[in-house]
């Protein structure tokens, strides 16, 4: 364990194909009426380019500014909103498919030591995977998985 080093700050990366057009999926994350059906609990307005919305997770109390950075219809978005240390990225990419969109997700920015930025990788993809997850069968099947919800029930202890 004395050798562990970090010779670069790292960087969450996830993806998965959605089988639905780039524009339906593009469509569920920049609109909170569909976004609530596999992600937050609550969202102040669209994702607007410049814009700054409210994203609440009403289940664990939680409620955090976004700011838009780029909104690119069908393609790309950007954001920025707090990380646990500090300000961070997030980018979607959504690349069309013969079989749908392949959507791919980065959060960069994050702030600490070694332990610390390990622990926050590995929150942001964890969290971000069962997001796509949600989305999947939500565009998908017109399922409502709960993943985000049922992370973090109450009465169950986690780290």
């Amino acid at each position: 364990m004395d050798n562990l080093q970090l010779s670069r700050v790292p960087v969450m990366t996830t993806g998965m194909l959605i089988r639905r057009p780039p524009a339906d999926v593009f469509e569920a994350f920049v609109n909170p009426e569909i976004t609530t059906r596999f992600w937050f609990t609550k969202g102040s307005g669209r994702l607007e380019a410049g814009k700054q919305v409210e994203w609440a997770w009403e289940m664990y109390g939680i409620s955090v500014p976004v700011t838009a950075k780029v909104v690119e219809p069908h393609s790309r978005l950007v954001i920025e909103w707090p990380g646990q240390k500090g300000t961070s990225t997030v980018e979607w990419t959504f690349k069309p498919h013969a079989d749908g969109t392949y959507v791919s997700i980065t959060e960069s920015g994050y702030q600490g030591d070694g332990d610390a930025l390990a622990l926050q990788v590995a929150d942001s993809t964890q969290g971000f995977s069962l997001t796509l997850a949600g989305a999947k069968a939500w565009l998908e099947h017109g399922i409502q998985l709960n993943l985000v919800a049922d992370r973090y029930p109450k009465g169950i202890e986690h780290a």
